[in-house]
């Protein structure tokens, strides 16, 4: 039957299947009370999505219940090679039904019948009244797929990626009508399921025979008809003939366990699925600001908007009342907002880069200025005064002006680093098209795991390989990079990768952005990062590469105008200095105090050798121990980045701390406080809380209490660096004028374009600027130290 153009469109969504393949697709987001949120944003975001394109009249979602179902009845060991769901996102399955509930998009289940089942069932009694869309991750339901009248909208990679399969688009994907999928399946089978198949027939081979004959019972009909026949007809050998035959059984039971039933026990009601009805956009607003999904804010007040759904009291009832950044706001008003949002940072650091509604929301506000009045109330409450009014509050204009003057850029440099990076990268492409000895798509994962894997057959150690939620063995960088001594093409792989980023972010993405004056001009923020740091954005300039040579060049396109020199100036190993000082170890101070290289040093110490004795390797390892001490790293990690034995890494661990125990003992006091308190501070008083500290889930508390027993050195280096930008530049506005101008803050460095007859006094007044954020008593005898490096651009520097 046709689709009519009248008939109203049902949504079946297999909330299983969409929730895992989000689980696994997004990273690990939590909620603002610290419990896991990627999966339950997947969920949502797709929900969102489908109601946007696809515009529904109708939603209806379908869920799996714990348990066996009737697959496990027939056949004991079905998906017995899935490993045990994480806790995490067991958590995230009880959750995911609120989303659904702010939706009014009624749940069905049955015991005994998969998401599948449900949503088959729905379909198959449906269709003939409504155009049935069926959205999963599961490619299975491709089979339910009728003509017009039954489509599935699937993920293709990710969440955002997604493809809308008719039957005429399934016919293209695998060659054969939708309803042959199980027969397709009972002959090659399917690993995620354990569904045996036919050991040895492969996807090409099950192809042919099904375009062939058909349904599995026909190929076994041919086959025993005439032999010969189906080896000609359908190309294959005798001994793929004798396996077929030998194993009628297990296809046609295959096919059984792949088969959706469309029987299962559930009764649909119309009126319990017309969404449009019911919905109202503030209860997913709520919901939506519980579990911190902020970006997902607008998309619902557009549905709300579109259905005249937005009751009174939300934030968008009261949007007239407040201000936003249109270029109608008198100053006065904009600065009010851009005051409130770094107050609402400092006191919840998780929300970075506030918005209006995050303003309103936090402090349930009518308008922005109401809601600055009682953030100033609550920044006085948690004793944060100091840090906004030192540090924050006027750091406001100074970022305004480094955001407004921007950095010069050399265009023409570019454009030659882009001929060159290029052309680079075609030569390396080639190198893998040799060593593949086919030519492929690259920057396809899938393609590239079968030559890597399959065609190439490249083993981990232990014949190991780790895969990706979609069942593909997996091609990312650091999964490559264990693989570099295995084959050849794997270094071209990393090559091919850095220079393909290179290019794509950086090198052809910046000439676009540039201002007439041949200025870019990065936003920068004091709220981007929950420690309290620095982020940049369009583009990011925190993250240009500096350790491969590839990278490295990319800096010396950020030059200095006429007249003018690049100067930077830099904290030296700030966080370990600070570690001394907030720990008071005495044996780490005084390695700072003689003016020791620390890693050397520390190397000595735990290796009980000579400083003069010290390997590289030594010294690398006791690098990579220094810093993982203070991001919280474990021994599982330590054994990764050290690549040594786990009982090594535990020695290593063990060793560290009893060398320098005082610093041990103040790491498990900041993880007690925290747990304690649910924040730390820094040594200014800004504190950073840690809503997962407390979960029960031990993956989340254990994340809560490795960013906790860093937060006070990173959280102290920001604060310094902030001071340091705030009193630099009221030198400037007094004494430099019309000589200096800070134009970058990247990290622990500060970059200035100065005039070249005026460096030589602006130098040491912003190194002892620097160095003298801490005084004599906060820093405890340990020196803090700046470096001072200048040049025509970023990459040519001297010291100064």
């Amino acid at each position: 039957m046709p689709k009519k153009q009248d008939t109203p469109t049902l949504v079946l969504i297999d909330a299983h299947a969409v929730i895992h393949r989000a689980y696994h697709a997004l990273p690990e987001l939590t909620t603002p009370s610290g419990e896991p949120a990627g999966a339950l944003y997947g969920l949502a975001a797709m929900l969102v999505k489908l109601i946007k394109d696809l515009k529904p009249d109708y939603i209806a979602a379908a869920y799996d219940l714990p348990g066996k179902t009737h697959r496990h009845e027939a056949y004991e060991e079905y998906k017995g090679t899935r490993t045990k769901t994480d806790d995490a996102l067991v958590a995230q399955f009880d959750r995911s039904r609120e989303i659904f509930e702010a939706f009014h998009v009624p749940m069905y289940d049955a015991p005994g019948f998969e998401a599948d089942d449900i949503i088959g069932t729905l379909a198959e009694h449906l269709k003939k009244d409504f155009n049935v869309i069926i959205a999963s991750g599961d490619m299975d339901t491709l089979q339910l797929v009728d003509g017009e009248r039954v489509k599935v909208f699937t993920l293709k990679k990710g969440i955002n990626d997604t493809i809308l399969y008719d039957e005429t688009a399934v016919e293209e994907r695998f060659g054969f009508k939708p309803a042959l999928l199980i027969d397709y399946k009972g002959l090659r089978g399917d690993p995620s399921d354990n569904i045996i198949g036919v050991k040895g027939i492969g996807e090409k081979t099950a192809t042919k025979l099904i375009q062939t004959y058909g349904t599995v019972e026909a190929i076994y009909n041919a086959l025993k008809k005439d032999l010969d026949a189906v080896k000609e007809k359908a190309e294959i050998t005798e001994r793929i003939a004798n396996i077929l035959l030998e194993n009628e059984e297990e296809a046609e039971f295959s096919k059984v366990l792949a088969t959706i039933r469309t029987d299962a026990p559930v009764v649909f009601k119309k009126e319990d699925a017309a969404w449009k009805i019911n919905f109202t956009a503030d209860h997913a607003l709520k919901l939506f600001a519980d579990l911190g999904f902020r970006s997902l804010r607008d998309r619902v007040k557009e549905l709300g908007a579109e259905e005249g759904k937005v009751r009174e009291g939300t934030s968008e009832s009261v949007k007239t009342e407040a201000v936003s950044t249109s270029a109608s706001v008198s100053p006065e008003e904009q600065q009010l907002l851009k005051e409130s949002a770094v107050m609402l940072f400092l006191l919840h650091s998780d929300t970075t880069n506030p918005s209006l509604d995050d303003v309103l929301e936090f402090t349930k506000a009518k308008n922005v200025a109401q809601a600055h009045e009682l953030l100033g109330k609550e920044i006085k409450k948690r004793e944060l005064s100091w840090v906004w009014e030192h540090i924050e509050r006027p750091l406001i204009p100074v970022i305004d002006t480094v955001n407004s003057t921007g950095v010069l850029i050399d265009e023409g440099y570019l454009k030659e680093l882009s001929k060159e990076y290029h052309t680079k990268l075609d030569a390396v492409a080639k190198k893998i098209y040799h060593y593949a000895g086919v030519e492929f798509n690259i920057n396809s994962p899938k393609q590239l795991g079968e030559i890597l894997f399959e065609k190439l057959d490249i083993k981990t150690e232990g014949g190991r390989r780790k895969k990706t939620a979609t069942g593909q063995l997996s091609t990312k960088e650091s999964e490559l990079a264990k693989l570099k001594d295995e084959h050849p093409i794997i270094e071209e792989i990393l090559n091919y990768r850095e220079l393909a980023k290179l290019l794509g972010t950086y090198i052809d993405a910046i000439p676009p952005l540039l201002g007439k004056d041949g200025r870019l001009r990065t936003t920068f923020s004091q709220t981007g990062a929950a420690t309290g740091r620095f982020s940049s954005k369009d583009p990011n300039l925190q993250n240009i590469p500096v350790k491969t040579e590839n990278g490295r060049k990319i800096r010396r396109a950020f030059i200095a105008d006429t007249g003018h020199v690049l100067a930077a100036f830099d904290y030296s190993q700030i966080e370990l200095r600070l570690a001394a000082i907030l720990s008071g170890d005495e044996k780490l101070t005084d390695i700072f105090k003689r003016g020791e290289d620390v890693h050397e040093s520390v190397a000595a110490q735990m290796f009980d050798v000579p400083p003069g004795e010290v390997t590289k390797e030594m010294r690398r390892r006791a690098k990579v121990i220094n810093f993982g001490i203070l991001y919280g790293m474990g021994v599982n990690a330590l054994k990764v980045n050290l690549d040594v034995e786990r009982s090594d890494a535990q020695e290593y661990l063990n060793r560290y701390f009893e060398t320098f125990s005082t610093l041990a003992e103040y790491l498990d006091k900041t993880k007690a406080e925290a747990m304690r308190l649910g924040y730390t501070t820094t040594l200014f008083g800004r504190r950073r809380y840690f809503p997962g500290i407390k979960s029960k889930l031990p993956f989340v508390r254990a994340q809560a209490e490795r960013m906790a027993i860093n937060a006070p050195m990173q959280g102290t280096q920001a604060d310094m660096i902030k001071l340091a930008m705030v009193k630099i530049q009221r030198i400037i506005d007094e004494s430099f004028s019309n000589d200096v101008r800070m134009v970058l803050q990247i990290h622990d460095e500060l970059i200035f374009e100065v005039r070249e007859n005026a460096l030589g006094a602006f130098t040491p007044r912003a190194v002892e600027t620097m160095q003298s954020i801490l005084t004599e008593k906060e820093a405890a005898g340990v020196p803090i130290l700046v470096s001072g490096e200048a040049g025509p651009n970023w990459a040519e520097m001297d010291k100064i």
